[in-house]
């Protein structure tokens, strides 16, 4: 098993974890092998067009949307931009809301429901199953040295991944949706609310500009699973973004994540602690990147990989 990959983050909003890690980018009009896994983590700094840390007293809670998009994505031509959702009368089969979605059958589940002695990376608040061609990047706050978010990496898709503490009684899920379509259309962007396969979820979509100087943006699609007292939201990039088949793999890693909340208390949106995984060691930085769209301006950090 193999660990790549520490990048460093400035904030770690959560709802808004999700914007740097958009996936496809899409030119908008004028008018308009053996198994192996890979942990690596992402620089990021302000969330774009949220609320600080210092301006928000729960630091790491789902209060803002798009801090932290998936990054990536090719450009495609204006006309062949993502699919409409499907109306009300042309749900696809399997897609459900996150009423009728049966988490205890389909995952994410609670480290109470799993056994996880074997098969899969621990990461702390977060079990991830292992997989073939599967590599994690964990991205680490720059002001306490805290990993607040790992990105699982599979055939050319990405997932974003948090877990939050979350009241006994009710779910954060409802409300987050809200936050990130107001947070989204601050940055002129638009978010579209569907039944999934994983419940609810939002397709959002970001201005960008394209590698070659035109008009774009860039898209994700975000889904919440409710827990015993934890919150897990998932943020997919690139081709899971859009296309059904595409996500299918990744889809299954995130049906089979288990969180261990903890039984210490903590107050709802609380960000639940992720840790390296064992035997990591430092690693080079790779070579700067090309500039990619300013959906929020994050930094690269050190990076760390682990070979076992």
């Amino acid at each position: 098993m193999a660990f790549g990959r520490l990048r460093k983050k400035k904030q770690d909003d959560a709802t808004g974890e999700a914007a740097e890690t958009t996936s496809d980018a899409v030119q908008a009009t004028p008018e308009d092998s053996a198994p192996a896994t890979t942990a690596a983590a992402a620089g990021s700094d302000d969330a774009a067009g949220l609320p600080s840390s210092d301006e928000d007293p729960t630091e790491g809670a789902p209060d803002s949307a798009t801090d932290d998009l998936p990054a990536g994505g090719e450009g495609v031509a204006g006309d062949a931009a993502a699919p409409a959702a499907p109306t009300a009368s042309a749900v696809p089969a399997g897609h459900v809301s996150s009423a009728d979605y049966d988490r205890t059958v389909l995952g994410p589940f609670d480290v109470s429901e799993q056994n996880t002695d074997s098969g899969y990376i621990d990461l702390g608040a977060l079990r991830i199953k292992a997989a073939e061609g599967l590599q994690l990047r964990l991205e680490v706050e720059e002001r306490s040295k805290r990993v607040i978010a790992v990105t699982l990496d599979l055939g050319g898709s990405t997932l974003q991944l948090q877990a939050f503490a979350a009241p006994k009684t009710e779910g954060l899920w409802d409300e987050i949706r809200e936050q990130i379509g107001v947070s989204v259309g601050s940055q002129g962007g638009t978010v579209e609310e569907r039944p999934g396969r994983l419940g609810t979820e939002l397709l959002a979509k970001l201005p960008a500009q394209l590698p070659d100087g035109q008009a774009g943006y860039r898209v994700a699609r975000f889904a919440g699973i409710n827990g015993p007292r934890w919150f897990l939201r998932g943020v997919f990039g690139g081709p899971a973004a859009l296309e059904q088949n595409a996500a299918a793999p990744i889809e299954s890693l995130f049906r089979d994540v288990v969180v261990v909340r903890g039984d210490h208390p903590l107050p709802p949106r609380e960000l639940l602690q992720l840790k390296l995984p064992k035997d990591a060691a430092a690693a080079p930085a790779p070579a700067p990147e090309s500039r990619r769209p300013d959906l929020n301006p994050l930094e690269r950090g050190p990076e760390i990989t682990e070979t076992r």
